[in-house]
């Protein structure tokens, strides 16, 4: 006699689905908050394509680290966005910028915050590409070996006042490498790198362009960050920079690349990060604020598919959000 197979019998209460329940549950110290600082401003600006997101004075963001970090948040991705800018992007290594500043002010203030260090140029340059860039028209062509140079002076500077991890995000060839040896050579061998690893070049980014004052004045990035279509590459660029050192890799954007968070983290085993972008993070505030859907339902289990898929850390603009839910 054939019995049927039920599946359903390890769903029939709420202790025996918690009991077979594959994946762990989210947990506040799994999230990293993205976080904007403005040397252009005297008070803390609104992003209108974010809504709940905001460019921070310096002391803004000291008062809104500390108080993610009493929510139960421990890391930050940390963005500056100067006053001046020019082609050489000069304040992202200065010792006394935006960033440099921002990262001393704290690591006084909240120690025990992990404050982990966007390394790109394109807030800094006044063209909005991440590197140092040539134009043909409407073509940029950004020197990968020129700007490497900088974005590793930049990584430096960051250790210098005091950041926990740099995480390069330019997708430049070598960078990683170049990062390793600099950060070795400057006395910071114990600074980890978060390597931006599979990086594409997406229509997501949209707000965030707004919130980082970041968007290229011409041109586009698809000469340096990944096309959409490749996923064999990704597994390459994620190699190399494991090869060139990387201590932690990331796949930016996050839902539309769950795949690849899979792939790499089976194939790898690094710690793995995923980016849910400022797009991703816009198109649920704009449906939950419309009444199309219950937001914490749908942020909750947006975050559990990247656990899910392998990610030990989310990079997200929901993160103190999350913390106060999963803490209520």
């Amino acid at each position: 006699m054939d019995l049927p197979i039920r599946p359903r019998r390890l769903r029939s209460s709420p202790a025996l689905r918690a009991l077979v329940r594959e994946t762990a549950p989210l947990a506040a110290e799994e999230f990293i908050l993205p976080l904007f600082v403005s040397e252009k401003i005297a008070a803390p600006v609104a992003v209108a394509s974010m809504p709940g997101v905001v460019q921070l004075t310096e002391k803004a963001l000291v008062e809104e680290a500390a108080g993610a970090f009493a929510d139960g948040v421990r890391a930050l991705l940390l963005f500056g966005i100067p006053e001046v800018k020019d082609a050489q992007a000069s304040q992202a290594y200065a010792e006394d910028g935006v960033v440099q500043r921002a990262v001393r002010a704290l690591k006084s203030a909240v120690p025990e915050l992990l404050v982990i260090t966007d390394v790109c140029l394109c807030e800094f340059m006044d063209h909005g590409h991440c590197g140092v860039t040539t134009f043909d028209g409407d073509h940029a062509h950004v020197a990968n070996d020129a700007t490497v140079e900088l974005l590793a002076q930049t990584a430096v500077s960051h250790a210098h006042a005091g950041a926990d991890i740099v995480a390069p995000s330019d997708m430049m060839d070598g960078r990683v490498g170049a990062l390793r040896r600099a950060l070795d050579g400057a006395g910071f061998t114990d600074t980890p790198i978060l390597s931006y690893a599979a990086k594409f070049a997406s229509a997501f980014y949209g707000p965030f362009r707004d919130a980082a004052e970041s968007a290229p004045a011409r041109g586009d990035r698809r000469t340096y960050q990944m096309d959409p279509a490749n996923a064999r590459e990704a597994l390459r660029e994620v190699a190399l920079d494991i090869e060139e050192g990387a201590d932690l890799v990331m796949v930016k954007p996050g839902l539309p690349y769950l795949d690849l968070v899979w792939r790499i983290k089976e194939q790898f085993g690094l710690p793995t990060a995923a980016y849910h972008v400022s797009g991703e993070y816009a198109m649920l505030k704009a449906a939950a604020q419309a009444g199309w859907l219950d937001e914490k339902a749908c942020v909750l289990e947006q975050m559990l598919a990247f656990k899910r898929a392998g990610a030990d850390l989310i990079v997200t603009y929901y993160a103190r959000q999350l913390a106060r839910w999963l803490r209520g």
